[in-house]
């Protein structure tokens, strides 16, 4: 499925086609009943100038939405990256359910998330949809979905682009080229992001060990579309990215690629996608002695090779007032770990080979029925899901001795999914919402298998977990009138079988599937249920060349746990705050002169799951200023973390506090779209 075999298709197809033919390079149009559901999007104008450029973090302004850890994928290891929303966190994979195009974007290992991968710039939407039982979409969305749109033509026709110059000698470049051809249309572009980064443990802990943490991160995107047939469009899709970062000390390297490739066909009233994703990750871990003088590595992943694979088939049948939605999918995921432990005199004297397989194969039909001011949605999914070729495989170096060598059983089951909400205009302004959803998640092939060190703490994996699954209810009422846009949800959901890291024991000691341990000792185990319970609130209004938007998000979140995980009982989910904010207040001349200042606020969370370590809340501003030197440029200076705020985004078991994004400036250039 290589861009060369593609392309030719593609271009060959558009020069075939009558002149009348208008492609959109988009998929099938949201129905109009899912308007029952709590949703936000993220527009085109949001998405290109922003002051990080970094998806990552504008989804931050998104009520409730979080990333595992607070640093951004800068500085974070990017095994820490998945995405939730509404508290149900306290685990690196991803709980909610990210598409671009249609395609699930989540490792295919370790369920994480590659976000430099996705430069903003190159999109054209980005919808949210809180809360699960996406039919639909696939499984995965306990959480919520994320939705990325690629750029329209429109939005990348020309030339574009810019370059900024940052703290830290940071680079950030992009470059976009749209080129109608035919009936249809070819788009290429490419981001390049580097720095030398910033020291991550905070001032008051560094030793002569910690030094800044440099990043160098590209990709490329090619797209191409074409009528061929009326009504009819082929879609074909390439992205490609490399990641480098540093960990802030020696021997703390970490390196992700990966390589996307799809072809999506799109009628009037049903699609056909195909995709596959090949991923690879390599990462050292180091540990540093008391005095922070010494540093020696503990692990090395040398490679992390995986691949996903999936169709999808969806038709949009009319039933007389009804508008259906019926198809199905398939999404085979397959990967393993090779890595280097227990390190003595700087070698690693032993080798763990662990991985296997997942599939789920999916049917599902929706309907939305609308009718004057009311408006009906509903709809089921059916999943059988299989887990497979589980392995795990310890060996010395030296002597070949094998010291583990596990064939885990194969296991398969089936998991329904489920949505229905009811929406009524009240008023012409006023709309009023209900809604409850069914959701499931299968447990990752990272964790499934692949045991895990952070510093003195050790993590066992655990291939008996079963598939977490999600059911709740929300309410909710929007409002807009002349330029003025409000909305508020309440929620109520209960995640059963979470999967959690529970701490069982504390050494020094010798425990099961980690061995020996100098401080906790966790296992990945499934909890009774992580419960949440708040209300979103998100808001914006526009005044003339002015524009102020603002969310609010409160989510009561709690673990019900028994025997081992009875400790955690009551408890609050890690890395789950109760409390998030974030506002904007933009202006905008008809001469393109612009100026924007944000607010975000994170609550309090806690590291670990005995909620022993707290992080603190911590209140950020970013700001943008930029003077239009023509239609087409713009001279534009950025501030991420204006006051430097220390935000605090990890506690070792040693006690290091690890902070996120200090203060960066960026000044350049923005030309074209």
């Amino acid at each position: 499925m290589a861009a060369s075999a593609i392309l030719p298709l593609v271009l060959s197809a558009a020069a075939a086609q009558p002149s009348e033919i208008v492609v959109t390079g988009r998929g099938l149009e949201a129905p109009a009943g899912e308007r029952v559901y709590a949703a936000v999007e993220i527009g085109r104008d949001r998405l290109a100038a922003s002051p990080s450029n970094r998806l990552d973090e504008l989804l931050r302004e998104v009520p409730g939405f979080q990333l595992f850890r607070r640093s951004d994928a800068r500085s974070a290891n990017p095994t820490a990256q998945g995405a939730t929303l509404r508290a149900l966190g306290g685990n690196a994979s991803s709980r909610a359910l990210l598409l671009l195009d249609g395609v699930p974007q989540t490792d295919p290992f370790g369920g994480w998330v590659a976000w430099p991968a996705y430069d903003p710039r190159r999109l054209g939407a980005v919808r949210v949809v809180r809360g699960g039982g996406t039919g639909a979409a696939g499984p995965g969305a306990l959480a919520g979905t994320i939705e990325l749109e690629s750029a329209a033509p429109a939005d990348l026709a020309g030339l574009g682009g810019g370059i900024f110059y940052g703290s830290r000698n940071a680079i950030d470049a992009f470059a976009a080229a749209g080129l109608d051809l035919g009936e249809g249309f070819v788009s290429v572009s490419g981001a390049w992001m580097r720095g030398d980064g910033f020291v991550p443990v905070v001032a008051a802990q560094r030793g002569p060990v910690d030094r800044p943490s440099p990043y160098d991160q590209k990709s490329l995107s090619a797209r191409a579309v074409a009528p061929i047939a009326p009504g009819t469009e082929l879609q074909a899709a390439l992205l490609l990215f490399d990641d480098r970062r540093e960990r802030g000390t020696d021997l703390s390297d970490v390196r992700s690629e990966g390589a996307d490739a799809s072809l999506r066909l799109v009628g009037r009233d049903w699609s056909a996608l195909a995709y596959v994703q090949t991923r690879d990750f390599y990462t050292s871990f180091a540990a540093a002695n008391p005095a922070r003088d010494a540093v020696s590595r503990t692990a090395e992943q040398y490679g992390v090779p995986a691949t996903g694979l999936g169709v999808r088939l969806e038709a949009r049948p009319r039933l007389g007032p009804v508008e259906l939605r019926v198809g199905g999918d398939w999404r085979g995921a397959e990967g393993r770990t090779q890595e280097r432990f227990q390190f003595v005199a700087g070698t690693g004297t032993r080798q763990r080979l662990a991985g296997g397989r997942t599939d789920t194969f999916g049917l599902y039909a929706e309907g939305g029925w609308e009718r004057g001011p009311l408006t009906l949605h509903g709809g089921g999914r059916i999943d059988r899901w299989r887990i497979s070729d589980g392995r795990l495989l310890e060996t010395v170096f030296a002597t070949g001795e094998r010291l583990t060598d596990a064939a885990f059983p194969d296991r398969s089951g089936w998991l329904p999914t489920g949505r229905g909400g009811i929406a009524y205009r009240a008023a012409e302004p006023l709309t009023l919402r209900a809604a409850a959803y069914l959701g499931w998640r299968l447990p990752t092939l990272n964790e499934l298998y692949r045991p895990f060190r952070v510093g003195p703490d050790a993590t066992a994996a655990n291939a008996d977990l079963d598939p977490e699954r999600l059911k709740g209810i929300e309410a909710g009422a929007d409002f807009a009138a002349g330029g003025m846009r409000l909305g508020a949800t309440f929620f109520l959901n209960r995640l059963d079988d979470a999967i959690a890291n529970v701490t069982l024991g504390r050494g020094p000691g010798t425990f099961p599937g980690v061995g020996f341990v100098a401080g906790e000792y966790r296992q990945r185990r499934n909890l009774d249920a992580v419960t949440t319970r708040g209300v979103e609130i998100d808001g914006e209004i526009v005044r003339g060349p002015w524009r102020l938007a603002a969310g609010y998000s409160f989510a009561d979140a709690g673990v019900r746990a028994r025997g081992p995980a009875a400790p955690l009982d009551g408890l609050r989910p890690a890395q789950a705050p109760r409390h998030s904010f974030a506002g904007t207040l933009g202006w905008r001349s008809p001469m393109g002169h612009a100026a924007a200042l944000s607010a975000r606020y994170v609550g309090a969370q806690f590291e670990d799951d005995l909620n022993r370590d707290r992080l603190a809340p911590a209140l950020t501003f970013d700001a943008l200023a930029g003077i239009a030197l023509s239609p087409a440029m713009r001279l534009e200076a950025r501030a991420e973390n204006l006051l430097d705020a220390k935000v605090e985004a990890g506690i070792s078991g040693a006690g290091i506090v690890e902070r996120a994004t200090p203060r960066t400036l960026w000044i350049g250039v923005r030309w074209g779209g």
